[in-house]
């Protein structure tokens, strides 16, 4: 069954260099992770949030991505640059009922 990611970092900036860098490195267009079915990210105003929302076939093909792939470029490019950098308020995975591919 098809699951939701969601994650959530506060907006402190419109700044999307970390983003940006770490998608560059990530390189998914040639290199895309097992199982990713959609890819958003993007600001929500109205919350007050830089939102990052996936779809991807399993949860274990998304935190196997995000363990293997992300959290490595997340450590080298924003941690340890500025150990005190945001952490994400919403960190979540839920199962959803439909997708409709269109």
């Amino acid at each position: 069954m098809a699951v939701a990611f969601v994650q959530e970092f506060p907006i402190q900036t419109r700044e999307t260099t970390n983003y940006d860098a770490i998608a560059d490195r990530l390189d998914v267009d040639d290199n895309p992770p097992e199982g990713l079915i959609l890819h958003t990210a993007g600001f929500d105003d109205q919350a007050g949030v830089f939102r990052i929302f996936d779809v991807w076939e399993t949860q274990e093909q998304g935190e196997r991505f995000q363990a293997e792939r992300v959290m490595p470029l997340v450590e080298e490019i924003v941690f340890a640059a500025d150990p005190g950098a945001a952490r994400p308020s919403r960190n979540d995975y839920y199962a959803l009922h439909d997708v409709i591919r269109g």
